[in-house]
């Protein structure tokens, strides 16, 4: 096996372990085996250390380097630290949380391992520190690929002593964001079991991609920007916004600013993480117990489901063929957790960001010309969830059951592609836009129910394009999610921008007189003419 050079880092670390009552070389030798098979794992994030050329891991973290060019501005825009640190950190904080729910969590609550370490003469302190350990390496790598341009910007601009503070506090969030997701679980574990806890930690999952965009808009409004100068007003519920945490001790030290606010942020900066890391280590051992509760299967009863699939794929589908495989396109979107657990965040997003548009206008406007205003063209954000999701109905992590489509004599083949799109918009796509439209035609009142329609026809025909572009090789659920990340950046950002094209035709139909129902005549001449080209009945 190959001496990773995360692991020879580690080992400048060892004095500690060993004073922690950790068997060091043997926590090293189960990191080196994890590292191991991670790296066959072809392509994945956990790809700590790949070496072959086209590695996607090494174009993640290149992707993961790009985004991190939005920080500079707020590093090198001034010596507002409080403001501009506590927005550099919210972004910081976003990326990591984000990235430890899609891609960590499953490390995190892994099994696999413990038939065969629960037999050997290992503590359970050394299996929990390999654990973690395990999890803060990537995220280092991500953490490190993310604020590597922005740590040199900062030294140059600003100096030793900055980029000192930032490099110990970057640390620091690091441990806190595992930490933290780690008790989350915990508390999720200690009240449920089997198929209802697996469950639960998908919508927990889900709730907390979209909590963190909340509590970035919150951070944004922590600050009084009516002025060039910004100023910060303390409050004490900011006591509860880690990202203040994280710029308070930039202001204190830099600018000697001691005030009592200053002081009490820097010392949560500090001690939550701890006292976080301190319980964590003290109940890992209930964790572990209750992790088994993962192993455990409810029968959790699926069945009220089945009516409902069956009536809307009556509704959806003239062929009986295309009726089942409807019936099975849905199972696998409600019932498959990893799918859920990688698209579902995505929907909560698409049910969010249309509302932060028109709460942003509010801020700034009556309600009534809010109401007379274009603000409900945000709906066209649910539309850019159609791409990814779209995409990810490729994949399954039980793919490899995939051989019944070839096994199964089965007369239209399309019918398997077109039921699962019409899955995709009933199942996922309809309940997203209908929340939106109803609290949309109560803000902007039934005039926008033309316009609402519009931009329903418009979702079909991106289905339809999103499908012909990234999705019309090989059968739905047919393929295993290591695959799920290749090359798709390019894809995606295309039809991101295919979306801005119809936002563009819909202003256009609106200067002409009886443009919108021009512009759905002709979206519904594209929708039958593409759907029979793209799904033929053979």
């Amino acid at each position: 096996m190959d001496d990773f050079r995360s692991l020879r880092i580690l080992d400048t670390f060892k004095a500690l372990f060993i004073k922690l009552d950790i068997d060091y070389p043997v926590m090293r030798r189960i990191l080196q085996v994890k590292l191991t098979l991670d790296e066959r794992r072809v392509p994945s994030i956990f790809n700590g250390e790949v070496k072959k050329e086209g590695s996607i891991y090494l174009k993640t973290l290149a992707l993961y380097a790009f985004y991190g060019l939005i920080l500079i501005p707020f590093i090198i825009l001034g010596e507002n630290y409080m403001f501009q640190m506590s927005l550099v950190f919210g972004v910081i904080l976003f990326i990591l949380m984000t990235s430890m729910i899609s891609d960590f969590s499953t490390v995190l609550l892994d099994l696999r391992d413990k038939s065969i370490l629960n037999t050997k003469p290992i503590s359970r302190k050394t299996i929990n520190a390999a654990k973690i350990i395990h999890v803060i390496i990537y995220m280092s790598f991500i953490t490190s690929a993310f604020v590597a341009i922005p740590f040199a910007v900062g030294l140059f601009t600003k100096g030793i002593g900055f980029s000192l503070i930032f490099l110990v506090e970057i640390i620091i969030v690091n441990i806190f964001v595992v930490v933290l997701t780690a008790i989350l679980y915990l508390l999720v574990l200690r009240f449920f079991d089997g198929e209802r806890l697996k469950d639960i930690i998908n919508y927990v999952q889900i709730l907390l991609s979209v909590g963190i965009v909340i509590g970035y808009q919150i951070l944004l409004r922590s600050f009084d920007l009516a002025t060039i100068d910004v100023e910060y007003v303390f409050s004490w519920w900011h006591l509860f916004i880690p990202a203040l945490w994280y710029g308070a001790p930039f202001e204190m030290l830099l600018h000697q600013q001691f005030s009592t606010p200053m002081i009490v942020f820097s010392s949560l900066a500090i001690c939550v993480p701890l006292i976080s890391f301190y319980l964590y280590n003290r109940v890992m051992p209930s964790f572990e117990r209750n992790l088994q509760k993962l192993m455990t299967e409810t029968g959790s009863n699926k069945k009220k489901w089945a009516g409902i699939d069956s009536f809307f794929s009556k509704i959806m589908c003239r062929r009986k063929e295309e009726q089942i495989f409807y019936r099975f396109a849905s199972k696998m979107m409600t019932q498959e957790r990893e799918f859920k657990l990688r698209v579902y965040p995505a929907l909560g997003l698409s049910i969010l960001l249309p509302a932060l548009f028109v709460f942003n206008d509010l801020r700034m406007y009556s309600l009534s010309e809010v109401s007379n205003g274009k603000t409900y063209f945000a709906l066209y954000f649910c539309n850019l969830m159609i791409p990814g999701v779209i995409h990810m109905l490729k994949f399954s992590g039980t793919y490899k059951g995939s051989w019944i489509y070839r096994s199964t004599p089965i007369q239209y083949i399309s019918s398997i592609y077109s039921a699962t799109l019409k899955a995709f918009f009933v199942k996922l796509y309809i309940p997203i836009f209908l929340i939106n439209s109803v609290i949309f035609i109560w803000l902007f009142s039934p005039r926008i129910i033309p316009e609402i329609v519009l931009i329903l026809l418009v979702a079909v025909v991106q289905i339809i394009l999103t499908y012909r572009m990234i999705n019309n090789e090989g059968y739905p659920f047919s393929q295993s999610y290591e695959f799920a990340q290749e090359q798709q950046t390019a894809n995606n950002l295309l039809l991101f921008l295919i979306t801005g094209l119809f936002v563009v035709g819909h202003f256009i139909a609106l200067s002409i007189p009886l443009g919108i129902y021009i512009y759905m005549m002709i979206l519904l001449v594209i929708i039958v003419l593409g759907w029979r080209v793209t799904f033929p009945k053979k």
